[in-house]
């Protein structure tokens, strides 16, 4: 059966498809297979150099791996095939008879985006160029194609014949670092034009990670990072490096993705210093339409101001419009702001000729008032802002006194504000904002493109981002870890430093548990700071909100996010960024995600970590206290809990002084296991101390402690009992009396490697009232071995197999002349070994041997 959508009216099988590269990767029923699958799928695309199409390739794999292994639970299979004008991928499960719930007209739709159920198939149908659903006998198969953007073809481009005194210059001799980066980011090959550009010689740059000599141009929650543009099969654009007097030398560059025979990646990069950018810089692409030489196309009025090419990033764009804004009035500064999505705010993106940028990201209202940026509507020139206090105020103490500010309008609607300002008061006209606005009219629908695709971005990436941060704080419930996976999240992808406050309870005040700066060396002097103030009020109602005191203390802004779980808040999640810079709206609605996410996560490590305080306190208390030593025996005990972070569980042990030469001991196994089974032990244990105590004997002890077993009613639980007295002899040997209710026989060892049961099996407690037990007695000569077990040991499995009692006597019989300690030691690696994977029941060990006159102890 196959049911299919796709995304265009051309049948799947019409033309063929050339599949030219192929990878495949199967991934376990486990949480953390997600996040390999979106690594293994995102490092293949960027390896074929499909950077395009990585972002939404990852999120479908994401949710078609997340259907598989976490609501399917089965195996997930994922191929990755190149074609020729795209990708396709492939998710296989091991459940084909879960079939696409058809959709007949007047139903609900089969997917809803507030439910998982079907989300993977309808982003899909959103997002995949087309898409299926294919079953098999054994699989079924959920694929997606995704086609690359349509790239020109022929000549890339080529310049005209000019003059040579129009040609770029460049220094007395050209020179071009050639730097090589290995896949771990670091330098493996350094020319001797870069020695001479940098001054690092090869021999101190060649290890090092590009990342420490890059002064990459960072633009919060946007473009590109260092690692990102190293992961790029192509990259070209400017950054700084510091050269060895510590000087950032501005250079223009070109990275070229390789690899080499063996399949190992690189990245080539070719570097000029920035003012000689005409040696790398791609030139303007020139369609060649097969025309006659002299005609020429009209120009286009955005081209004409932004030139061309046109950068095709949103902040390029931004910054080259600023710039040629600046240049087209002869003005000392430019900037440019972008309207919210309502039309009342303007949040600064770019600007030029200003003395910094504190302001980038700043948000003003857009109503008229002081501090309001009134004119946003419409142009407007102010001859001199020292007669009109707070007209811009992005302006203020900034020197600047003339300024034109004109609206973007896209369909009637404000979607930004240009403007250029000069020192000199009344500089500007009518006429030159007019010059302004038509420019402003000519890029405003380039702008808003850019910036809607740009939000795009910022969605489909924080839905990635939220999605690997909600795998990390699933996979741990250690309250630490999650502390630092909450701080690590958040630097340097929000926040520059981050500091998580915690709450025990209402009564408390926060306590500062975790601070984290993207420069490792101010973590330490930030929490100093952080200490010596008062720490942010813990406010229910969500959202950042700004954190003033913190923001006078370490400077710039900072901002304080409640974490609230199950109706309570648990802690603040503080962000901070340096003075230059402010967060955008969408970092803090991605933080104030996160922290919603990360506050439960929090929460269930905090009751864990509770809980299992607890449980570790009362398994401790069901453990009985040191063994005694008892003269003229060794005694040797060992004990295994099965499962994780478990001390105690249904087997028990102990032996303890009952009077003056005579001691008790016991072992013994409680059906089934968790808090019901502790219960008895503790029960059994501290019973049978008491009563061994009263003078009472064996069978009376037990049936004693089966009529206590009894009166639990419900909570009851079946009991093997091995119960005995020992009573060392002046002669060396030792007189022993024992009662096995149900339990595995206890064995005698003797010195000539004789195994023989020590006792006669009879019923078990806790199932009935009338019991009638008697008592058995042995004396253990010197050199003789009592062995008394579980049944953990004994029916350890492998298969079908099992250790069984015979394979304990053998095991035994190769103790002879061994310590109670060794022999016990080798029973335990025994059953360890009889199978590969660890044993899955509660095992006690328990060893009493009587030691040879010329042995010393």
């Amino acid at each position: 059966m196959k049911v299919s959508n796709l995304a265009s009216d051309v049948p799947p099988r019409r033309r063929r498809i050339v599949i030219t590269a192929r990878a495949a990767a199967s991934f376990d029923p486990l949480g953390r297979s997600v996040a390999a699958a979106r690594a293994f799928v995102r490092d293949t695309l960027q390896g074929w150099g499909f950077a395009d199409i990585v972002d939404d390739a990852v999120v479908l794999t994401s949710e078609l791996v997340t259907n598989a292994v976490v609501h399917a639970g089965t195996r997930a299979e994922v191929l990755c095939l190149r074609t020729q004008g795209g990708i396709r991928v492939e998710v296989a499960d091991r459940y084909p008879e879960r079939e696409l719930p058809l959709r007949y007209p007047g139903e609900r739709p089969y997917a809803d985006p507030d439910r998982e159920s079907g989300r993977g198939l309808m982003l899909c149908a959103a997002l995949a160029t087309r898409w299926g659903v294919e079953y098999t006998a054994t699989h079924k198969h959920v694929w997606f194609r995704l086609d690359l953007p349509d790239r020109p073809v022929g000549t890339r481009s080529s310049g005209p014949v000019v003059p040579d005194q129009l040609l770029p210059l460049t220094d007395s001799r050209v020179r071009v670092a050639v730097v090589q980066i290995d896949a771990t980011g670091a330098v493996c090959a350094w020319n001797e034009d870069a020695e001479h550009i940098f001054g690092h010689p090869a021999q101190k740059a060649v290890g090092r990670p590009l990342s420490e000599l890059a002064a990459w141009p960072q633009t919060p929650g946007t473009g590109t990072g260092i690692a990102e543009a190293l992961r790029l099969s192509r990259w070209e654009g400017s950054y700084g490096i510091r050269g060895a007097d510590g000087r950032v030398i501005p250079v223009y560059a070109s990275h070229l993705r390789v690899r080499d025979a063996h399949g190992e990646p690189s990245i080539v990069c070719l570097l000029v210093h920035d003012d000689e950018r005409a040696l790398l810089q791609t030139p303007a692409r020139v369609p060649l339409d097969g025309g006659h030489p002299t005609e020429t196309r009209p120009a286009d009025p955005f081209e004409v101001f932004i030139g061309s090419p046109a950068p095709d990033d949103l902040d390029g764009l931004l910054q080259r419009t600023v710039e040629r804004a600046r240049d087209l009035l002869d003005a000392d500064a430019a900037f440019l702001l972008l309207a919210t999505d309502d039309e009342t705010e303007l949040e600064v993106r770019a600007t030029t000729g200003l003395p910094s940028a504190r302001q980038r990201f700043a948000r003003v209202p857009v109503e008229a008032g002081t501090n309001r940026y009134g004119s946003a509507r419409m142009p407007a020139v102010h001859d001199d802002l020292a007669a009109v206090p707070g007209a811009v105020p992005l302006l203020e103490a900034t020197g600047m006194r003339s300024v034109i500010t004109v609206p973007l309008k896209v369909e009637g609607r404000l979607t930004g504000s240009l403007g250029v300002a000069t020192e000199i008061p009344g500089r500007y006209s009518n006429e030159e904002a007019l010059r302004l606005q038509f420019a402003a009219d000519r890029i405003a629908l380039a702008v808003e493109s850019a910036r809607l695709g740009e939000l795009e971005r910022l969605r489909r990436g924080s839905l990635s981002f939220l999605v690997e941060a909600s795998d990390l704080l699933a996979g741990t419930l250690d309250l630490d870890q999650t502390l630092a996976l909450m701080a690590q999240m958040t630097v340097p992808t929000l926040a520059t430093w981050c500091a998580v406050y915690t709450i025990a309870d209402q009564a408390s005040d926060p306590y500062l548990a975790y601070v984290l700066h993207e420069d490792e060396e101010r973590i330490d002097g930030l929490r100093e700071l952080l200490s010596r103030i008062s720490p942010p009020e813990p406010v229910r109602g969500s959202g950042a909100r700004p954190w003033s005191q913190a923001s006078l203390a370490a400077g710039g802004e900072t901002v304080a996010l409640p974490l609230l779980a199950r109706n309570r808040v648990i802690g603040m999640l503080t962000l901070g960024k340096p003075s230059e810079e402010h967060f955008r709206q969408e970092i803090l609605e991605l933080a104030e995600d996160l922290s919603r996410r990360a506050a439960l996560a929090l929460d269930n490590a905090r009751l864990y970590s509770e809980r299992a305080a607890i449980s570790r306190s009362l398994q401790r208390s069901l453990l009985p206290p040191s063994s005694p030593s008892i003269p003229g025996m060794e005694v040797e005990v060992i004990y295994r809990a099965a499962g994780e972070g478990n001390e105690v569980g249904g087997d028990f042990y102990d032996v303890f002084p009952i009077r003056d030469g005579a001691y008790g001991f016991a072992i013994g196994d409680v059906c089934g296991t968790g808090p019901e089974a502790a219960a008895v032990t503790g029960l059994a244990r501290h019973a049978l101390r008491l009563l061994a105590r009263e003078g009472l004997g064996g069978p009376a002890v037990l049936e004693r402690l089966n009529a206590a077993i009894l009166d639990e009613g419900a909570r009851s639980r079946f009991l093997t009992l091995l119960y005995g007295e020992l009573h060392p002899q002046p002669d060396g040997s030792a007189l022993m009396k024992v009662v096995c209710a149900g339990h595995p026989l206890p064995l005698r060892l003797s010195p000539d490697g004789r195994v023989t049961p020590a006792a006669e099996p009879q019923p078990l407690l806790g199932v009935m009232e009338d019991l009638e037990l008697y008592e058995q007695s042995l004396t253990l000569d010197p050199g003789d071995v009592l062995l008394c077990v579980t049944d953990g040991v004994t029916e350890r499995r492998e298969g079908t197999r099992m250790l069984g009692d015979d394979g304990l006597t053998e095991v035994l019989t190769t103790c002879t002349g061994l310590t109670a300690g060794a022999v016990a030691s080798r029973i335990l690696r025994a059953v360890e070994r009889f199978a590969p994977e660890p044993p899955s029941d509660d095992m006690a060990i328990l060893a009493f041997r009587v030691p040879q006159p010329r042995e010393a102890f």
